[in-house]
């Protein structure tokens, strides 16, 4: 019975600093999927502005970013406007290769 009573007011004790000592919500928010898109669309304008990128690998370039565009269009309409965390994954990794993709081309010989 004694043992007991020194745990209930172990625990009673250690009960509010264990809700103190819960991780802290991120400071900074990854970017939007629009953002991306719109630093994306950047850099391929950028690419053409300065004469890294053919205007040929540029539409191309362009064009993947509309498939992009239009997934996430089809995603939000078979969710009643809203991504899932399953739709917002598959988009940034479709992101992920279209920047890797503008890198290799813009840094790539032929342009």
């Amino acid at each position: 019975m004694r043992l007991f009573k020194h745990v209930l007011v172990a625990a009673l004790a250690a009960a509010p600093a264990m809700t103190f000592a819960q991780a802290p919500a991120p400071a900074v928010q990854h970017q939007t999927i629009r953002q991306r898109e719109f630093n994306q669309q950047r850099r391929i304008a950028d690419g053409v502005r300065t004469g890294r990128l053919r205007p040929r690998r540029a539409a191309r370039l362009e064009r993947q970013q509309r498939s992009i565009r239009h997934e996430a269009r089809m995603m939000r309409a078979r969710h009643n406007g809203r991504l899932t965390m399953r739709d917002r994954r598959i988009l940034a990794h479709r992101q992920n290769v279209a920047s890797h993709r503008i890198y290799r081309v813009k840094h790539s010989r032929i342009g």
